[in-house]
């Protein structure tokens, strides 16, 4: 039996992407000796470029890694709307210094492995963590001391607690939610690639988080890694029953779906000749995360559609927030626990929930994508700021306001 049960409080977290990593080096830094198992080959992210709004900062500075994310990002100038019908912006909402002053921290794009790196950097560093990975999670039980999971290739690791940060096909939830908690699949499909700079049309070369929307479709490109790459989302919906994920996708197929936006945007998605194509989903909200000393986290926890770019934000503040319960507990896992799902289910599950309304309102079509492009052409910066202090404000923290505890 492996495991990490001599001197002092322990932990196995499952799954060792940027939720799971975060989680390690928040309870390390507490005193917690971390052991994380990943599936893969190695430890690394597939995807492209996410978007990182103030609260992850506040919530990376709040677990160490500011300074290596932000060395790591871009910093857009604005988020743009276009109506891709008409080509005509409907909204910008600036991100420079009074943006920063608002909510103390910065808006930026990064690209996930380049995130997931700064992370993984961190924890290798930390003497309190183990990385194991090739170690496939397939079954998690509590025990009179703590919890135990079993690997495919038959080893046992045990510990205090064990957390499942093994994503939205999560292994660990099941034991947690039972087996009435199906994925929700959306009937959204999203197309992703990324383009190297010179690949990117100058015309749309913008240092901007732009959102192109579409009846039933939307397309999103930015910038990413100095400049040198760009990334682009093609988003539409369709009322086949699609599943997968990571998969090889058509241009015929990408095409079809934005046949009808302006040539200036849709000439964007001739350029790749290589997509990778998602199925989004995710599921509906639960009241507990927590099945005595198992405890969910990030995708396992909340998975959410990527409309309000919240995915990884809402992982590192379930991190940032499982520290802090643990240490204000003293090492205990159960009251720790508890503490965590009380703070942590309304708001991700906010950002969960109003997640599915904004994708219906990208994707608008008729009088209610006229209402909806009066209402945002209609938005000043300090409404833009006001409206979004719910999700930038945070870090993971309760009652924290706007700024992180480091």
């Amino acid at each position: 039996m492996s495991g990490a049960r001599n001197g002092g409080p322990s932990a196995v977290i499952v799954g060792g992407g940027i939720g799971g990593l975060a989680a390690a080096l928040g309870l390390a830094k507490k005193g917690c000796r971390v052991t994380v198992l990943e599936q893969a080959d190695k430890f690394g992210e597939i995807g492209a470029g996410i978007q990182i709004g103030p609260n992850a900062f506040h919530a990376m500075d709040y677990l160490g890694i500011g300074d290596a994310g932000r060395a790591r990002a871009v910093y857009v100038d604005a988020l743009i709307m276009m109506d891709g019908i008409t080509g005509e912006q409907i909204f910008r909402g600036p991100l420079d210094a009074p943006f920063r002053k608002y909510f103390g921290n910065p808006y930026a794009v990064i690209h996930r492995a380049d995130l997931h790196s700064a992370f993984l950097d961190a924890c290798r560093a930390h003497e309190a963590i183990r990385l194991i990975n090739k170690e496939r999670v397939i079954a998690c039980e509590n025990t009179g001391k703590g919890a135990v999971v079993r690997t495919e290739a038959g080893n046992v690791y045990e510990a205090d607690a064990v957390i499942g940060a093994d994503g939205v096909k999560s292994n660990i939830r099941p034991g947690i939610a039972g087996d009435k908690d199906p994925l929700r699949l959306s009937g959204h499909v999203a197309y992703r690639a990324v383009l190297p700079i010179e690949q990117m049309p100058e015309d749309l070369r913008w240092n901007a988080a732009t959102l192109w929307a579409g009846p039933k479709c939307h397309m999103v490109h930015y910038p990413l890694q100095g400049w040198r790459t760009f990334n682009l989302v093609a988003t539409f919906v369709t009322d086949d029953k699609n599943v997968g994920s990571n998969e090889p996708g058509t241009r015929e197929e990408v095409l079809s779906r934005f046949a009808h936006i302006v040539p200036r945007a849709r000439k964007l998605l001739e350029v790749p000749t290589e997509w990778r194509r998602w199925v989004l989903a995710d599921r509906d909200p639960i009241d507990h995360w927590v099945n005595g000393r198992v405890a969910l986290l990030g995708d396992a926890a909340h998975p959410t559609y990527q409309y309000f770019a919240q995915g990884a934000c809402m992982a590192m503040e379930d991190a940032v927030c499982l520290a802090d319960k643990y240490e204000k507990a003293g090492g205990d896992f159960d009251a720790a626990f508890k503490a965590y799902q009380e703070d942590r289910i309304p708001r991700a599950y906010r950002v969960v929930l109003s997640s599915r309304e904004l994708g219906r309102i990208y994707h608008a079509d008729g009088v209610e994508r006229l209402v909806r492009n009066a209402w945002l052409k209609e938005k000043t910066p300090e409404q833009f700021y006001a409206g979004m202090q719910w999700i930038y404000g945070g870090n993971g923290l309760a009652g924290s306001g706007l700024r992180a505890a480091a």
